[in-house]
């Protein structure tokens, strides 16, 4: 089974520990922001179609989708700790490789690898807090996830600008040049994990100290018959579903709307970092028990008016990007603190984490590709647009139940 150990009763390692896991969130989501507004821009460089486009929005999702089961097995054999290393070395090569010039194979190996390096470590990252935090799952979910809306938002503003700085001879470097940047952190984030493994083994802590062969639980195969795992990874599907299909048509639909691609992105950035303050302020808003039953539901109906409103009345845009970032942020901390909480052990909620995010991210991947089919085959943005409408009804339905106290793999 999976190491249950908390974190040694050591500050240091303590402490250590939740600066890695800031920094790992930190890398999380940038290099996949960063894509949305400049798809533009690699569109008319690789004469890549809008359904083309949409695809390369969903790949890292359809790459973490069938990736995710895997991180279960792989942290049973490795460690955790361990695994998430490994994770952010695949991460990286992929970061890189996706910029290469001269093939255009590139963009699309590199986005897979980037895929499935991230899958690892979206999976076991929930799980490693409730292995060294447990007392403190949903404050550190909200911080962790407010990490993910805040680089998020980063990678969206900064992109274009990043693209249009100017090189020697006076051409913009590029989006190739803005993509590589999003991964200049990662050796950071690897570098202060690894440290923080250590402390922790040299402490007292067994699990990540284990051999190759260690025995793997029966959570992760028994897990794919529980009816509130199934609905915990649809919730996240859904979630994940919108989120991922504005980060990479928002800032193309406001161009569409006469704004510059600069001014799009910034916008988008906002969204996002409005993320945050949903991100921090879900714990404390939910820490009555009946707002946090009710919370999962609650959510996506507010997100609603958001979502109908951005395609409907694009002239009340910042109350939709207020609402909607509010929303969007504080969605995806319920649904990573659902995984933590609907489990008994970090072993269950290393099996959850793996089965909601495969479920999940292979569901948000049709959600930028059947986007963009619709956007080309209609030409108007409110067919498409329905898709999210469809995503947020369903959420709102699951999360009925989902916000019932109850635990996985109880029957």
């Amino acid at each position: 089974m999976i190491d249950d150990t908390p974190a040694p009763k050591s500050s240091s390692a303590g402490a250590l520990m939740l600066v890695a896991v800031a920094l790992v969130a930190a890398n999380l989501r940038m290099t996949i922001t960063a894509v949305g507004p400049l798809l533009e821009q690699i569109g008319a460089d690789e004469g890549i179609s809008p359904a083309a486009l949409g695809m390369l929005g969903a790949l890292p999702l359809v790459f973490w989708g069938l990736v995710s089961p895997a991180s279960h097995w792989l942290s049973a054999r490795l460690g955790m700790s361990t695994a998430v290393s490994w994770a952010l070395v695949v991460f990286a090569g992929g970061t890189l490789w996706r910029s290469l010039p001269g093939n255009d194979v590139n963009l699309w190996v590199g986005t897979a690898l980037i895929g499935c390096g991230l899958a690892v470590a979206n999976v076991l990252m929930p799980a490693i807090i409730k292995r060294d935090f447990p007392g403190r799952v949903p404050l550190l979910m909200g911080l962790y996830t407010a990490l993910l809306s805040g680089m998020a938002a980063l990678g969206a503003g900064v992109a274009v600008p990043l693209s249009e700085l100017p090189l020697a001879g006076g051409d913009p470097a590029g989006w190739r040049f803005a993509l590589v940047a999003m991964g200049a952190p990662i050796p950071i984030a690897l570098g202060v994990w690894i440290a923080a493994g250590r402390r922790r083994a040299r402490v007292g802590a067994a699990g990540d100290r284990r051999g190759v062969h260690a025995p793997i639980g029966t959570a992760g195969r028994r897990v794919w018959g529980d009816p509130l795992a199934w609905q915990v990874s649809l919730y996240m599907g859904a979630q994940s579903a919108i989120f991922y299909t504005l980060a990479s048509w928002f800032a193309p639909y406001q161009i569409s709307n006469g704004l510059p691609a600069a001014t799009a992105g910034a916008e988008l950035m906002v969204f996002q970092a409005i993320g945050l303050a949903g991100s921090l302020g879900l714990p404390f808003v939910a820490r009555n028990a009946r707002v946090r039953r009710w919370m999962p539901a609650l959510l996506p109906a507010a997100g609603l008016v958001a979502w109908v409103g951005i395609p409907l009345a694009p002239q009340a845009m910042p109350a939709w990007i207020l609402i909607g970032g509010l929303v969007g942020g504080a969605s995806l901390t319920v649904s990573l603190t659902l995984m933590a909480e609907r489990a008994r052990t970090s072993e269950q909620a290393t099996a959850l984490s793996g089965m909601a995010q495969a479920l999940g991210y292979l569901i948000a991947a049709a959600g930028p590709l059947l986007f963009g089919v619709l956007l080309g085959a209609t030409g108007g943005w409110v067919p498409p647009f329905a898709l999210i409408w469809v995503a947020a009804a369903t959420q709102l339905v699951l999360g009925l139940s989902v916000g019932r106290a109850r635990f996985i793999l109880e029957r």
